[in-house]
């Protein structure tokens, strides 16, 4: 692996059974990884590519942390960083000091940089576009079925998982067509773990010139479409800065389509997993909105969520996080909560009572912006795989998918299927 190692290199300190459990960068046993952390407590040390901190692996207590205001996204209240023990040679730096936008600030600043966003994504706007949906998931069936024809092994992820929430993203954001590859590749290097870390700054530096071009296009030309409507905004008194309109677009193309694709191939994984399940869906018994909601909670989207700091001392159970140390929400850990979705939490299943109540897409003032266009994708994306493909399955077992090297996104190398 061509990775470079942070530059606190320092052991964690012990974890609540006395060790730290590294997150593998490898993505080789999310299973075992996810069961580890929640066996270790409800706070597991961990250990970050060489830097310490704290993940939250029970729900009840992620939801009381994630409205703490001791915890505040503010790179600079945290000690490794201000000491100077991580700095930008840290492989997950761009994931935590990603430039000031609505995911980086809290309090006032955090409802000012949201506002217009929040207004663009509510279920009027989403309703409205749903037409637009469904004519790119027709167009990309279309595609998969022209690729598949004659029994050919076709990749689920590349030509329908992918580039559906790429196009319903630039769309919303006015990011013409012919970008998508470009950001697509770009999205997937910065993230990967096998991306030179010189590289991964390039790649960052890169995409905020495309973000800071668009933004002056819409300057001069505005259009019914997010960007603009960042660029005009003026809620609390004070327009956005191009920073905060260039931050805001930089991480809702990442989170807007990354999400969904999970979100997608994992349903599709675990009802080919389950055929009896999948019968009771396709049979009507069930209905998709509990695919997707038992999707979420069992195998979420986002495995771990970078990263909280103390302002002050902050007590869970027989642990303290101390001031200036950082704190992971580990949502994979937490959908499978035994205290939370009982003994069967390890289990996928669509017929668990209603409602799930899982915190995938966050809680609190955070909470993802993008959580129900995610939910309207899926909506129409999984029904109209199954209803054009009933006979879908998998081309290799199972055990052969391999996961990405990612260690925020539970994310797929390939997804190799036959149509029929």
């Amino acid at each position: 692996m061509n990775c470079p190692h942070a530059a606190a290199q320092a052991a964690p300190a012990p974890g609540p059974k006395g060790e730290s459990i590294a997150i593998d960068p490898m993505v080789r046993d999310l299973d075992g990884e996810t069961a580890r952390l929640r066996d270790a407590g409800v706070l597991a040390r961990i250990d970050l590519l060489g830097v310490p901190a704290w993940a939250v692996t029970r729900h009840a207590e992620a939801r009381r942390l994630l409205v703490d205001q001791r915890l505040v996204k503010d790179i600079n209240a945290w000690e490794l960083w201000r000491s100077g023990e991580v700095t930008r040679d840290w492989p997950l730096i761009g994931m935590v000091d990603a430039g000031r936008s609505m995911f980086t600030v809290d309090g006032a600043e955090h409802r000012r940089l949201r506002a217009k966003t929040s207004q663009a994504l509510t279920p009027r706007r989403l309703e409205a576009i749903r037409p637009d949906i469904e004519k790119f998931t027709e167009e990309l069936l279309d595609a998969l079925a022209a690729q598949g024809a004659g029994g050919e092994v076709v990749d689920l992820k590349a030509v329908f998982a992918q580039p559906l929430p790429m196009r319903v993203v630039g769309m919303l954001m006015g990011v013409d067509e012919s970008q998508h590859a470009m950001l697509t590749q770009r999205y997937k290097a910065f993230f990967s773990m096998l991306t030179p870390q010189e590289e991964r700054l390039a790649l960052l530096a890169e995409l905020d010139v495309f973000y800071a071009g668009l933004v002056r296009e819409r300057t001069a030309r505005p259009g019914d479409d997010l960007t603009s409507a960042l660029i005009l905004a003026e809620e609390g008194g004070d327009p956005l800065t191009e920073e905060e309109v260039i931050g805001n677009l930089k991480a809702m193309v990442a989170a807007g389509h990354e999400t969904t694709i999970g979100l997608i191939l994992n349903a599709v994984r675990a009802l080919l997993a389950n055929p009896g399940q999948l019968r009771k869906v396709l049979a009507g018994e069930v209905g998709w909105d509990a695919v997707i909601e038992e999707t979420l909670r069992w195998d979420t989207p986002t495995t771990h969520l970078l990263m909280r700091f103390a302002t002050e001392d902050v007590t869970v159970g027989d642990e303290v996080i101390r001031k200036g140390e950082g704190v992971v929400i580990s949502y994979r850990a937490i959908g499978r909560d035994v205290q939370q979705h009982g003994d069967d939490a390890d289990a996928f299943d669509v017929t668990r009572p209603a409602p799930i109540r899982h915190m995938t897409f966050g809680h609190g003032p955070h909470i993802c912006p993008g959580a129900a266009l995610s939910r309207v994708e899926a909506g129409v994306a999984l029904p109209a795989l199954f209803a054009r493909f009933p006979g879908l399955r998998l081309a290799v077992p199972d055990e052969e998918i391999a996961k990405l090297p990612v260690m925020t996104q539970n994310d797929m190398a390939a997804f190799p299927v036959l149509l029929s």
